[in-house]
């Protein structure tokens, strides 16, 4: 099998244990993943997955200079980033039994097809499989902690309301000056936003560390995955 070999997998294997090899392959990468996010700092000082502001309040922060606020929420923007973060890091939990469930189910036929796709196909079966369930998990999750205290005994989601009432609140104010600059008032969800960030993080790690076991031998820690990835 050719593509075994592009792919560093012991094309003398069985499909039963090329299968095998890829369920554990993907039991140890999102395993990995998730304790890597599901702590301190998981995401917020990981440049990679760390969730930065919605576009919205980033909008915000262009106009603080404008609006003559930006002493008064520059302070709460910072603090905003750290909550958002930690709401992610306190949801990661949820994926481990979505993840089992849908690699226990796998296929001959999905490991097969997994076997002759990219270095990131495993991940890719999994985001098509889990990610439904996972943003189920997620949303209610990350909801509780952007409402619960986190940092300074205030909730993210009461920052996001201070930030958005200061900035609609001023410029509504400038928006009644005649022939002065127009500003957009916003309320998008931060819920949302920071639920499919949590998600496009999670599997951005599942990715990495299913081409480290691809591809070094260091990441195949246990016994089968040392048989089916020779390279």
């Amino acid at each position: 099998m050719t593509s075994c070999e592009e792919l560093g997998i012991d094309p003398s294997l069985s499909q039963d244990e090329v299968v095998q090899g890829l369920k554990e392959a993907l039991r140890v990468g999102t395993d990995t993943s998730v304790t890597m996010l599901n702590k301190t700092d998981g995401y917020y000082k990981d440049e990679a997955v760390k969730i930065l502001l919605p576009p919205e309040v980033q909008m915000i922060q262009n106009n603080l200079n404008s609006l003559g606020i930006s002493a008064v929420v520059q302070p709460l923007i910072d603090q905003l980033v750290l909550k958002i973060n930690r709401s992610a890091e306190d949801a990661a939990s949820e994926a481990k039994p979505i993840f089992v469930n849908a690699i226990t189910n796998m296929s001959i036929t999905d490991g097969l097809s997994i076997l002759n796709g990219s270095d990131s196909a495993a991940t890719s079966y999994l985001r098509t499989n889990t990610y439904s369930n996972l943003k189920g998990l997620f949303a209610p999750k990350i909801d509780n902690s952007l409402s619960k205290p986190l940092v300074g005994n205030v909730s993210a989601a009461s920052t996001y309301g201070q930030i958005v009432e200061k900035y609609n609140t001023t410029a509504e104010t400038f928006n009644k000056v005649p022939f002065g600059p127009r500003f957009t008032i916003v309320n998008p969800n931060l819920s949302d936003y920071v639920t499919g960030k949590a998600l496009t993080g999670l599997f951005i790690k599942v990715a990495d560390e299913e081409k480290a076991i691809r591809t070094d031998p260091v990441a195949r820690v246990t016994d089968i995955l040392k048989k089916v990835f020779t390279k």
